[in-house]
């Protein structure tokens, strides 16, 4: 039976190398004729998946059919064995190919390189049933992965991008449904309540109530009015909005996120990179068991051990883990591009922080307002607002939320001038009132109140900002502004010192407000002062040290050091540098989801634990049993196979727990 099985493996691999050199001769000639062209239509990326779903399942089918063959072969007669085993040739095809393929990347054998072997190996022995089955479960693990792995990448992306397809183009009074390919910028839509938001801009007309759990995990509707700014996908569950297009397709939030994860080159690969190593990690010992077994158990028991191949079910059990814990995360609000970060995660001991932008909030808080010749502190706050009204730049904004808070009636403006980089000067109510800086009023002509040039120096010391106001002829106050630490900063840094880690702020600050910040939060050290170059060379150091280093920045100046760490996170919102360079991206905004992050990489970390150990120990016994019992090829098959169903339910009981979780809350709700 060997001898057969050899001879007909030799004959169809022949023809099979026969008929690809004669296909590469061919394509050959047709490079070689200039004047022969051929239009190709450039697939995109669905129909690419589908082509893939077609082979694996052109694949699946001929080596099923392969065990259908095999089993008529030992029930009806042996000739069945004949079409059986040229199934089971093609089906070794693929393995043999992805071994090539990594040799010829990486210049050694792997993982790969076992599988290749031990296949064809059985057939070699004379197990044809026995191997035709095997390359069939083996199909139908790779087919399963591969769909898994497609149905979650898109799952991920329609988290965060809709499948609004058209929108309601306001045009002249009218409203005109239109494809949402043909929405420019400054376009006006209306969006009606039932419909989801299909573009970013701005409210200039009605009032709604959103619901933007999709985007940014809010759990609590919101309100939105003039001037507001809405994201897509986002859904109006109430009200009517008119809105002006700032961004749309590709431009939008949702956009970039999906562009941002579609664009993740090699996707499988990336999410097998613990069971790479694990893999590799015990070939070696495979190969030289199954070496050690051909003289003491001959050649079925040196097969064997090359099938228990232990931990080999990772290569399904891995990726399928990692989806469903990158879907986790998506529904918690937390995109994570690559998927070697979780694993990183679940090892850093430091987190760095970009401290503005990133602890502290873009927008200031007015913290000090102080009046000078006779004027009280309201007409000054009140004035300061009026003049600002038409400003959208964050220093204009905390003036404006201060006047609201005190709940000011803002005058109406006469006439404005802005002189960029200096102030504002604005008619309001027949007084002429000057906003801005130190300079903007000395160069005005402005003779400073003694009071207001020693609150410039503290605040200038204490890396505040200090807004002037002159009414007329006179300066009439100040308005310090502050840093706004994120509301969820201290907790969120309790809970990181509750798990151990050790937290760092890096500014480029002075070093009193860095100080200052630092206390406050209970951060561990911090570093002032420091130029962007430097931030990495500090992140590289702490690596050298010996650390783990989570960095966590938002501008274009953490790029360098987001790139340097061991793990990088930026946030919604940041610039568009940072969040390229992060392999995690917080699409709320905000940093109250990190704990969050740090428990899904632990849980990941222990569940990827748990299917080591299910794929693993079937192989352990079952080489145990082959040395000291003799064990064959069917005790094998039925080993191999008993963890598939414990890892697989494993692997996806993390979704399975967070649908059942968010199943239980729209009931609730």
């Amino acid at each position: 039976m060997e001898l057969m099985t050899a001879a007909i493996m030799a004959g169809v691999t022949g023809f099979l190398l026969k008929v690809k050199r004669r296909l590469k001769k061919r394509n050959a000639l047709k490079l070689q004729q200039p004047y022969a062209k051929e239009i190709v239509s450039k697939p995109s990326e669905e129909s690419l998946e589908q082509c893939a779903e077609r082979k694996l399942k052109r694949d699946l089918a001929i080596t099923g059919a392969g065990v259908g063959f095999a089993t008529a072969g030992v029930l009806v007669a042996p000739v069945f064995y004949f079409p059986s085993i040229v199934c089971s040739i093609y089906g070794s095809w693929r393995f043999i190919k992805d071994a090539h393929r990594v040799i010829k990347e990486t210049g050694k054998p792997d993982y790969r390189t076992v599988l290749a072997v031990m296949m064809p190996a059985a057939l070699l022995a004379g197990y044809i049933w026995t191997a035709a089955f095997g390359f069939f479960l083996g199909m139908t693990n790779w087919y399963l992965a591969a769909k898994t792995e497609s149905r979650s990448k898109r799952s991920i992306v329609d988290l965060f991008g809709g499948q609004v397809d058209t929108a309601w183009l306001l045009v002249d009074g009218t409203e005109i449904e239109t494809p949402l390919n043909e929405i420019k910028r400054d376009d006006l839509i209306v969006v009606n309540a039932g419909q989801v938001i299909p573009v970013d801009g701005v409210v200039i007309q009605g009032t709604a109530t959103l619901d933007q759990h999709r985007l940014t995990g809010e759990s609590q509707p919101v309100e939105k009015s003039v001037n507001d700014r809405v994201l897509t996908s986002t859904m109006l569950l109430s009200g009517c909005l008119t809105i002006r297009v700032e961004q749309a397709g590709e431009e939008t939030v949702a956009g970039q996120v999906a562009a941002a994860l579609n664009q993740t080159t090699d996707f499988k690969r990336m999410l097998q990179s613990r069971t790479d190593r694990w893999l590799n990690w015990v070939s070696f010992p495979v190969v030289a068991l199954s070496a050690v077994a051909l003289p003491i158990v001959g050649t079925a028991g040196a097969v064997s051990v090359l099938w228990y191949y232990p931990g080999v079910r990772m290569i399904v059990f891995g990726p399928i883990s990692m989806l469903s814990y990158l879907q986790v995360a998506a529904q918690d609000s937390i995109l994570i591009k690559d998927g070697r970060a979780l694993e990183t995660l679940n090892n850093v001991d430091t987190v760095v922080f970009d401290k503005t932008g990133t602890l502290t909030q873009e927008q200031p808080t007015v913290s000090l307002i102080d009046a000078y010749h006779g004027y009280d502190r309201d007409t000054v706050l009140c004035l300061a607002a009026a003049a600002e009204a038409r400003q959208s730049h964050p220093i204009a904004q905390a003036i404006l939320q201060a006047a609201n808070t005190q709940k000011l009636e803002l005058p109406p403006l006469d006439n404005i001038e802005y002189k960029v980089g200096y102030g504002l000067q604005v008619q309001i109510a027949e007084q002429t009132v000057h906003l801005g800086s130190l300079r903007f009023m000395q160069e005005a002509g402005f003779s400073l109140p003694q009071a207001a040039l020693d609150q410039q120096a503290s605040s200038h010391a204490n890396g505040h900002s200090l807004v002037f106001i002159a009414i007329n002829e006179q300066v009439a106050g100040t308005i310090e502004l502050q840093p706004t630490i994120r509301p969820e900063a201290e907790d969120m840094i309790r809970e990181l010192h509750k798990r151990g880690l050790r937290t760092i702020i890096i500014s480029g600050d002075s070093e009193l407000p860095t100080q200052r910040l630092a206390e406050h939060l209970g951060v561990s050290s911090y570093y002032a002062e420091v130029l962007p170059q430097n931030k990495a060379d500090l992140v590289e150091q702490l690596k050298q040290n010996g650390h783990k280093v989570c960095f966590i920045g938002d501008g274009i100046n953490d790029s360098i050091a987001l790139k340097t760490a061991d793990v990088a996170i930026s946030l919604s919102g940041a610039t568009t540098v940072a969040t390229d360079m992060a392999e995690i991206i917080f699409m709320d905004g905000t940093l109250s989801k990190l704990p969050r992050l740090f428990k899904i990489a632990d849980d990941f970390s222990e569940n990827m634990n748990t299917n080591i150990v299910a794929s693993t120990l079937p192989g352990v016994v079952g080489i145990a049993g082959t040395f000291l019992f003799g064990w064959g090829m069917g005790v094998c098959l039925f080993l191999t196979q008993v963890s598939t169903p414990i890892g697989i339910y494993n692997s996806i009981k993390p979704l399975l727990k967070k649908n059942k979780s968010n199943s239980k809350i729209s009931v609730a709700k």
